[in-house]
Formats: structure tokens, sequence, C-alpha cells
């Protein structure tokens, strides 16, 4: 079993050891501080600021410990010259120097979080630097650089916990909304029990279903909901960007590398990663995947050294993989990584009795959204919503009650009248039965409505597609959108 499918019992609160490069020329000062540290951090030594670079330039670095005085440069100028190249590294001085000129430079022109004076207690040492470790990590999580501005510990958990917390409460499995007899209870089932375990899920379902908030569900229900959840569309990038993103890369690495930038993998660190449309990579990426999971490590690009991660992965697809693996689209041995519990989302027209409190749900977070009232859903539009297929699945159907509560002026019910032509008119799938009432151009309408909105929802609202499977132009295709007042609620793009 690798590094990221172990289970979780006696895991630590952090997974993996912080890197910390310490800089003295002084060879028993090194040591010294190398044997200190070196229990609970992963630590790189060097004598002068050349070897320091050198280290900087090949290796992910969370915390340096420098020396102030050494011969040809301070600390302090070399750690300016670090905060403009690295910046992400959280920076300590450790000097037998107090001089206040030395400490007010150290903190106002290098950045500097600790000043250390020697002669050194190690406890209080090995404080400080758990400390540095801690506040890269909130970095991490946070997306901000938050080094200079010394929040205490206390408060670095506090936010950490307080955000978590939200995401626990609106991510989890009650928010997935289901009647006693809906195909979704044994759904959920299967889901809370994975959720107890450290091993991979492989989540499919057409699109709208809700893959990201089963995945966040499953790991605010584990023993990693205090950890990360980082999220990462794989059909969104070509595989070159999609490398960076997951895995970093140093400085220089390729043209555009500017500085240092962390992978996903490694932001998630302890926590889970969310890998969607996992379906779309090709299979030189599904190479590189597979080689992280079996060995349960990143090397960055341009990096010197492979980084340990301790990382839940939780995949979806709209694909039917298994078929892709027997087409020899999809590698075999990857898609046993990732499957090892899959998980099924069924589409909302199998479980049309979920509709009225699904509906009920999303309408109070459009009235919340929309500084409205709406009380609720006439009896004939809840049966019309109950009869239709909804190929968009809970995506459409929280477009159409943004529209619907658009399209009314009071608080009360939502009528029938409000519910788009292909609605009213049934399955758009069916288009033999889309309209069978009112006269022929009603009739007509209706069914190019539906078509326009069957074909919108499934391209997922891409005018450019949408236009060039129904032989329009994008110009008339915006004009009939308009026209039957399709635009509202839906996310459209030309690209």
């Amino acid at each position: 079993m690798n590094a990221l499918e172990r289970p979780l019992e006696g895991k630590k609160e952090t997974a993996t050891q912080s890197t910390v490069l310490v800089i003295d020329d002084e060879v028993r000062s090194l040591e010294s501080l190398r044997r200190v540290l070196s229990g609970e951090f992963e630590v790189i030594c060097a004598a002068n600021a050349a070897e320091a670079e050198a280290v900087l330039a090949g290796d992910m670095v969370q915390v340096i410990l420098c020396d102030q005085r050494m011969p040809g440069e301070s600390g302090v100028d070399f750690l300016k010259r670090v905060r403009d190249l690295w910046p992400d590294p959280i920076r300590i001085i450790i000097s037998g120097y107090t001089d206040s000129e030395d400490i007010i430079a150290s903190v106002n022109e290098a950045g500097i979080f600790r000043y250390i004076t020697k002669p050194w207690q190690p406890d209080a040492l090995m404080a400080a630097v758990r400390e540095a470790a801690e506040l890269f990590r909130y970095q991490k999580v946070s997306g901000r650089t938050v080094a200079e501005t010394k929040p205490t510990p206390d408060r670095m958990a506090r936010a950490v916990s307080e955000r978590r917390r939200v995401e626990k409460r609106l991510f989890d499995f009650n928010r997935i909304t289901h009647t006693a007899e809906s195909p979704m209870r044994q759904t959920l089932s299967l889901a809370e029990r994975a959720a107890d375990y450290g091993i991979s899920v492989l989540i499919t379902g057409a699109s709208g279903t809700g893959k990201e908030l089963m995945a966040r569900a499953i790991h605010n229900g584990s023993e990693r909901a205090g950890q990360p959840f980082v999220v990462e569309n794989c059909g969104a990038l070509p595989d070159e960007l999609l490398e960076s993103e997951l895995f970093g890369y140093k400085k220089g690495a390729f043209t555009g590398a500017y500085n240092d930038r962390i992978g996903l993998f490694e932001v998630a660190d302890g926590g889970t990663i969310f890998l969607d449309e996992i379906g779309e990579t090709s299979p030189s990426f599904q190479v590189k995947l597979l080689r992280v999971l079996q060995e349960g490590e990143i090397r960055p690009l341009g990096a010197q050294r492979p980084r340990k991660v301790d990382v839940r992965v939780i995949s979806a697809t709209n694909r039917d993989l298994e078929a892709e693996v027997r087409a020899g689209r999809f590698r075999r041995d990857l898609y046993y990584r990732l499957a090892v519990f899959p998980i099924h989302l069924p589409d909302l027209k199998a479980r049309p009795m979920d509709i009225p409190a699904i509906a009920a749900r999303i309408l109070v977070e459009v009235n919340q959204s929309f500084g409205r009232r709406v009380s609720g859903f006439a009896e004939e539009t809840l049966r019309l919503m109950m009869r239709y297929d909804w190929p968009g699945n809970v995506r459409e159907l929280q477009n159409e009650i943004q529209r619907m509560v658009t399209l009314t002026d009071g608080d009360g019910e939502l009528p029938p009248q409000v519910l788009g032509a292909n609605i009213v008119a049934g399955s758009p799938a069916l288009l033999d039965s889309a309209c069978t009432v009112g006269t022929l151009k009603d009739r007509v309408e209706a069914l190019e409505s539906a078509v326009i909105t069957d074909a919108l929802s499934k391209l997922s609202g891409n005018i450019s597609r949408v236009a060039a499977e129904l032989g329009l132009s994008r110009v008339g295709l915006r004009n009939k959108i308009e026209r039957y007042g399709l635009a509202r609620g839906m996310d459209l793009g030309d690209e």
C-alpha cells in the first residue's frame, strides 16, 4: 500500500516533513543545528550564500534559517535577495550579535519572521521553526503570502479552523438532498463508508449530477476533514500546464517560470485532491499521474529531488472509463489505482421523487442570492418539473429556478407560466412529442426552444459549439436564445 492509499490511523497533523535550509559558515554550529532539527524536519545545510542559492534553485524549501554574520555577505543582505527571487520560504535569522540595527534591518529589509539570538535553546529553536513551517503551510492553504504580517499561531489556527468549519457545514452528506425512496440513498450509504478510509474513490455520473459536492462530502466525512481539499479540472488544461499545476515547478524550469510554484498535490498534503474530468487526460499524462500514485511522491518541474506527499485522491468523470480502457484510450493500471472504490451518481431523471426537495433547497439559495422571498412552487409547476428529464441534471434545475425567479415580480408561488417551453413540453429527448397543444406556430417554437435548451445543457452553454451542432450562426443562435428567454440563469460563452 503506497503513501497515497494508506489508512489514516495514527496520522500526524503534518503529513510530510518540511524542508529547512540552514546556512552557517561555522561547521560546528551547522552540525549542531542539523542535529537538533533533523528529528522533525528534512535539513539541508549550506556553508555560504552561493551554496544556499544552489539549493533554492533546485529544491522546494519551506523554512530558511540563516546566520547573520557570514564572510562576504550578511544574512540580512542574502535574505533580501532571497525574498525577491524565492518569496515563499519563511525566513529566520540566527545571530550571536544583538545590535538593534541588525534586528530592525532584518525585520524591515528582509521580511524576517523571527530573529533568534545565540546561544540558542534547542526547545525555543524547534518551536520557532515549527511555527515557521505551520505559517508556510497556512500560506499554501489560504493562497496568501502572510509571513511578513506575522500572524500569531493562535490567529492562524483560528482562521484555518473557521474556514474549514464553514466548508464542513456547506459540504457534507446532509447537503445532498434526497428522499427515503431515492436511488441516491444507496449511493450515499456507499460514500459514507468510503469516507472512513484513505482509499482512492472514482465518482462517475453525467454532467451536473453533483460529483464535486459528493467528493467534498467524502472529504469532510473523513479523518482528513481538518486538512486541505484541492480541486483541479483535468479537462481544462493541456498536458504541460496540468503537470505544472499539479506537481509545481522551480523558477526557470521553462519559459515563463519566473518564480517557484507549489503544485496542488503539495498544497493538498495531508488532505484530499479532487481530479475532475480525469477521463479527458492524455496517455502521456496518465503515465506521470500513475507514478505519483505508485510512489507517493512528486517531482516539481526543474527540481533536483522528489517530494513525498500524503494525499487522498478522489477523481471524477462523465465518461465510461471501462470502455475507454478497452478502447486503449485510458491506462488500465491507472484505472484500477483510481477506481479502488467506484461510486456512480444517478441522473436526476432517475430520481424524480427528489425534485421537489432539491428545488426547495435551491429556491432558498436563490432567494438569498437575489434578495427575494419567493414562497415556493405551484403544484402544477412541480408536476411539470418532475415529468421533465433534466438532461443537465441538478445544474440545469438550478439554472431554471434562477430564470423563473427572475421572470416573476411577486413573492408568491412560482406558476407554470414561467417554466421554459421545453419543460412544459416534456423531455427534449422526445422530440416527436415536444409539444402536443397550441397552434402550429406555438408547437414549432416550443420544439425549437427545447432543441436549443437541450444543446445548451449538453455543451455547457458554449455558443460556438451549440451553433455548429445546430447549423446556425452564433448571431442567429443568440437571437433565438434572447427571443425564447433562454439566457437567464445560464452561463453562456463563445469559447
